[in-house]
């Protein structure tokens, strides 16, 4: 196993982020090339494909022994291993259904593992120039600038992020229908924006209080799940315990005594593991 360098990979993953970005204001308002996955909103265009690809590359191209996690290369049937070795986690598109509509709420979602600890967290909305990022131990800033989570506590006065996801089986949607009817008449308000990472984001910058999801992918919230503790919030399990980024259940919030009131009035969800 090689030694870390956290800056040296920093430099380079904010460089390649950046110039992906470009790729997606590119093709934001031009008409896309759609296709569908597991169903009809699980969706993938050709910017998603050529902003893994561009990623992937420069990775291989600095660090030629680093590993990667890709959205669209495990749909393409590589395997989805975490390994302790250096692992680059991609999502080239958090957000699709949103870019496909020129809903400029999507982003590239990006994140670095060592000994499966997180430690590179990089989110960019390039459509609304919004880079959020974190290094372990070193804080969260949006646009270099530091952010923080709100610290709210109380479970009425918090504004609270949950998603129909892009699995639209009966069970998740009873599932999703019941932990928003649940909530409805506790929390301050709810929103659903479509991209977990940028939900994250909004939680780790105080705009948002919660976030929770069942069925979203380690390269949804590897990279937001940095961001949100560096910004004094808290990555738990939907039971209450640590997080395990394979599990496809999270939910993160402003403080942990949020987040274990928000619990208890959740329907769980099982699913397989990523």
């Amino acid at each position: 196993m090689t030694e870390f360098d956290v800056e040296e990979v920093f430099t380079v993953a904010l460089k390649a982020v950046k110039d992906a970005g470009e790729i997606i204001k590119e093709a934001f308002y031009k008409k896309k090339a759609v296709l569908t996955k597991s169903c009809a909103v699980d969706l993938v265009t050709e910017t998603d494909q050529a902003v893994e690809k561009m990623l992937i590359g420069r990775i291989k191209e600095n660090f030629p022994n680093h590993l990667f996690i890709g959205e669209e290369s495990v749909a393409a049937g590589e395997k989805c291993d975490l390994t302790d070795e250096t692992t680059w986690i991609i999502d080239p598109v958090d957000g699709t259904m949103n870019f496909v509509h020129s809903f400029p709420h999507s982003c590239i979602s990006l994140a670095v593992l060592y000994h499966k600890d997180i430690h590179i967290g990089i989110i960019y909305n390039p459509i609304l120039d919004q880079m959020f990022t974190a290094k372990l131990g070193q804080g969260a800033f949006l646009n270099d600038k530091p952010i923080q989570a709100s610290e709210e506590t109380e479970l009425g006065k918090s504004l609270v992020i949950a998603e129909c996801g892009t699995n639209w089986d009966l069970q998740t949607m009873e599932s999703v229908l019941k932990n928003i009817s649940a909530l409805m008449n506790k929390v301050h308000g709810l929103r659903a924006m479509g991209s977990a990472a940028l939900n994250m984001a909004s939680v780790a910058s105080g705009g948002a209080d919660c976030y929770f999801q069942y069925g979203s992918h380690v390269w949804d919230i590897a990279a937001g799940t940095l961001i949100v503790r560096e910004a004094g919030g808290v990555c738990i399990d939907t039971e209450g315990g640590p997080l395990d980024l394979m599990s496809r259940r999270m939910i993160c919030a402003s403080s942990e005594k949020l987040a274990l009131q928000i619990i208890p009035l959740l329907t769980p969800l099982k699913l397989e593991r990523d």
